[in-house]
């Protein structure tokens, strides 16, 4: 009996440490300071962006920024917002116009960038948005990220799976790319205008994610913050373990 008892404990700690890497195996993310574009373009500036991109985007995107078809799509009008954004995340640009665009390492510093948003912005379209979380409330932005964004992203910001695309976890943006990802509506994303969200619920909805990134577990153990669905499904698994071991107890002292 003693050894059999040995045997149930022995796979009862394997199981939960099994489960304790998989939710807490990835490293947490560093802060990323919000870098944001400088609006006042020089022609000096403009001249860089447009050798720029005629380099680096234009055979995706035409000289004349009016796209290729199959390619890429016209940025006549797209604006300084989502130059900005497709560029600080490193979304753009692509080596294959058919891969979907996902988070990494800029391509160019932070001097090329600005140039080529200013180039870009120059064509029309929405500025550089901001987003100040210290002027939202909290509830406000519980309230708004469930409505708008919690279905793709999960409650906790920590993204998953569509149809069609992968949506990416809230850790790393910073302040301006949640707002120019809001106005712009990024590749699957919709886009929210001042309508549908206003600047008071966008202030909110970034002081949330904010939130999310290191939350007071006063409920118990965080076990990654990896959601409500999955953290529910360890429970069951631990809680089924142990329950086995009970009845097996149980039921040798009965026999």
């Amino acid at each position: 009996m003693r050894r059999r008892l040995r045997i149930g404990l022995a796979i009862s700690c394997a199981v939960g440490a099994v489960a304790l890497m998989a939710v807490s195996g990835s490293p947490a993310q560093p802060n990323i300071p919000d870098i944001t574009y400088k609006p006042t373009a020089s022609s000096q500036q403009l001249a860089r962006g447009r050798q720029l991109f005629q380099s680096g985007c234009s055979s995706c995107h035409g000289f004349d920024l009016r796209g290729r078809k199959g390619s890429g799509p016209s940025l006549i009008g797209a604006g300084a917002a989502a130059a900005d954004f497709y560029l600080t995340t490193g979304r753009m640009p692509l080596s294959d116009p058919r891969d979907e665009p996902v988070r990494t390492r800029p391509a160019y510093r932070r001097a090329d960038i600005d140039a080529l948003v200013a180039y870009v912005g120059s064509f029309g379209g929405p500025p550089v948005q901001h987003a100040y979380p210290s002027r939202g409330r909290l509830a406000d932005g519980l309230r708004a990220f469930t409505d708008h964004c919690a279905g793709c992203h999960q409650i906790v910001g920590q993204g998953g799976i569509v149809t069609g695309g992968v949506v990416p976890d809230l850790h790393r943006p910073t302040p301006t790319q949640i707002a120019e990802a809001v106005r712009v509506g990024p590749y699957l994303m919709p886009r929210f205008s001042e309508r549908l969200i206003d600047q008071h619920e966008l202030d909110s909805i970034v002081r949330y994610i904010e939130y999310t990134r290191h939350p007071a577990d006063r409920g118990g153990w965080g076990i990654g913050h990896i959601g409500p669905i999955p953290e529910g499904l360890v429970a069951w698994m631990l809680a089924g373990v142990a329950l086995l071991i009970v009845v097996r107890l149980i039921g040798e002292r009965t026999a």
